[in-house]
């Protein structure tokens, strides 16, 4: 089973990092503020999403959100930017995917 690590941007700017095992699922549940939705996305609107690694178990996709919520803004901007897994010293990155965005017109309907 594939578990996803992600970065959505809400609508202060500011960016959200997780991890799921159905993305779209996720997805759905933060765009849509539903009652499974993280408690941050549900006050701070999550309006795009950014970035999904995968991974192939749970412990990988803990780990890279871990990581990730370390770095400040900027690293995590360039993070999106150019997949730049290399800002996270001491790390396997050969453990994870980046899965390009398919664009539906729709900010906060994008998928993998």
């Amino acid at each position: 089973m594939a578990y996803y690590t992600y970065i959505l941007r809400c609508c202060d700017g500011s960016l959200y990092t997780g991890i799921a095992s159905d993305i779209n699922k996720r997805m759905a549940q933060h765009f849509g503020r539903t009652a499974r939705c993280a408690r941050y996305t549900r006050s701070h609107n999550a309006q795009r999403l950014e970035a999904v690694w995968e991974s192939t178990d749970r412990s990988a996709a803990s780990r890279l959100e871990y990581r990730i919520k370390k770095l400040d803004k900027s690293k995590k901007q360039r993070l999106i930017d150019n997949n730049e897994l290399c800002l996270i010293k001491e790390f396997d990155i050969s453990l994870y995917t980046r899965i390009p965005l398919q664009n539906t017109g729709n900010e906060a309907a994008a998928t993998i």
